[in-house]
């Protein structure tokens, strides 16, 4: 039984930290913009530190789990692993994809003018969603399917 807690407190910060989306700190023209659909890498910056920090709340101090448990007969056998080493393989994992597939950093699909533009700073709601698709298959990829672990003690 897979611990889906991580891949979705992931996608969802992933989501509501992505610049320029709710919004950006630092703005383009003020401190901090709302839905501007904009970015830079100060502001990337600043959305990966805050994602950090808060991905570290929720799964290193709260350490949110979520299991998917399929009830076949009479019974239900939930076992718990309890462990005492802190698994920042996730926070590293989550962290690292969130900066490489901001929207407008290194790349956006599509964009505003073709299929693919580099180094654009430009976001827009498409490309937030598609970033998301691949950001949501790539953490599954790396925390259930390969089940990357990184115990710190």
């Amino acid at each position: 039984m897979e611990n889906w807690g991580p891949v979705f407190v992931s996608v969802l910060l992933y989501v509501l930290l992505t610049p320029g989306l709710l919004f950006q700190v630092p703005g383009h023209q003020r401190c901090i913009e709302f839905g501007n659909f904009r970015t830079s890498g100060a502001s990337i910056l600043i959305h990966s530190l805050l994602y950090f920090g808060l991905i570290c709340v929720f799964l290193l101090a709260i350490k949110v789990h979520l299991y998917f448990v399929l009830r076949i007969g009479f019974g239900t056998l939930l076992i718990s692993e309890i462990s005492l080493m802190a698994d920042w393989g996730p926070v590293v994992i989550a962290v690292v994809l969130f900066v490489l597939l901001s929207p407008g950093l290194l790349f956006q699909l599509p964009g505003k003018h073709r299929i693919i533009q580099f180094g654009s700073m430009q976001t827009s709601g498409i490309s937030i969603l598609v970033h998301t698709i691949i950001f949501f298959g790539l953490i599954t990829i790396f925390l259930i399917a390969i089940g990357v672990h990184i115990y710190a003690g």
